[in-house]
């Protein structure tokens, strides 16, 4: 099966975001992120470096407001690269999934790249935000990825303490689970679905 270069580029502009974003779902883990949020930034490149993808992102988003709009929209970009970085899904292995630890926390992700959009959250926070980031966000921004690509995501602490712990632990275990989901099977010829079609 020939491979198709994996890369999309994806803009969305709105009166409250402007939005660029390229990925390569078969990158080295570089990335440019340029959010306005320093935490958020932190979180985006590290699931670029862990899921060795190659990310750039800039966003300018109404954090004069809060930071709600930049991170959820951000989300639902992200989440439309992937789906259109994946194009067909021929030959991917389509689910995925990590157990991660970062010091004290342990976060289990696991995905299946089945077309149909789900998030299952289950995480804690205890204090309302890490930086300039609002820890609320975390489930906007991933069930926005979900959507966005059609994604069935489940995320789910399993031990930590740390806020800054648990989301980093969370952004790292979702890149690993999807750098495996996204990964060719010389086995599969078609779609993992016995429906023929993964949308």
């Amino acid at each position: 099966m020939k491979k198709q270069a994996r890369i999309a580029k994806v803009s969305r502009q709105t009166g409250e975001t402007d939005i660029t974003m390229r990925l390569d779902l078969d990158g080295t883990g570089k990335a440019a992120i340029d959010t306005g949020i320093g935490f958020f930034d932190h979180m985006l490149n590290s699931f670029a470096r862990h899921g060795l993808f190659d990310l750039d992102v800039s966003v300018k988003g109404d954090l004069q407001v809060d930071c709600h709009h930049t991170i959820e929209d951000t989300g639902i970009v992200l989440g439309k690269a992937i789906k259109e970085a994946l194009g067909d899904k021929k030959g991917i292995r389509r689910f995925g999934d990590a157990i991660l630890p970062m010091d004290e926390a342990l976060l289990l992700c696991a995905l299946d790249l089945s077309g149909r959009p789900y998030l299952q959250f289950d995480m804690e926070f205890s204090v309302p935000k890490v930086g300039e980031f609002d820890t609320e966000m975390v489930h906007e921004f991933f069930y926005a990825v979900s959507c966005g690509a059609g994604m069935n995501l489940h995320l789910k602490q399993l031990d930590g303490v740390n806020n800054h712990h648990i989301i980093e632990a969370a952004f790292k275990s979702f890149a690993r689970a999807l750098d495996e989901a996204v990964q060719y099977d010389d086995r599969i010829q078609d779609v993992l679905s016995t429906k023929g079609s993964l949308e």
